[in-house]
């Protein structure tokens, strides 16, 4: 779902980048944006955490526009499924899992075969 959010400030965030929007949920005014790829966070007014609503989307658009009431950014995002973004997550885990054994497996040793056993005798 596509989302327009107009922020009473400069909150420039790049196109592509995922966010996580703070929104207050009195007025749905928008509080914080952090901006978690590059570990920013902006924050416009203070509220307690059991006042706010936290929900996470990618940037599809960033305008910022000076006015003579200050300066204003819209935001363009695209709100991000946690069920998804959870899979993704554990997808490319397995992933760099695997490929790290691989790695252990080539620079471990284990292509040679095993030492042979001597028998024992008492």
């Amino acid at each position: 779902m596509e989302r327009k959010l107009v922020i009473a400030g400069s909150a420039p965030v790049p196109r592509g980048n995922r966010v996580e929007i703070a929104q207050a949920r009195a007025d749905g005014e928008v509080v914080a944006v952090h901006d978690l790829d590059r570990g920013i966070l902006r924050t416009l007014r203070e509220l307690p955490r059991d006042h706010v609503d936290l929900w996470r989307a990618t940037v599809r658009d960033c305008a910022i526009v000076e006015t003579a009431r200050g300066v204003r950014t819209t935001l363009t995002v695209i709100a991000v499924d946690a069920a998804g973004s959870a899979a993704d997550a554990l997808s490319e885990a397995d992933a760099a899992a695997a490929a790290a054994k691989a790695e252990s497996d080539r620079w471990g040793g284990s292509d040679r075969p095993p030492a042979e056993t001597t028998e024992r005798f008492w």
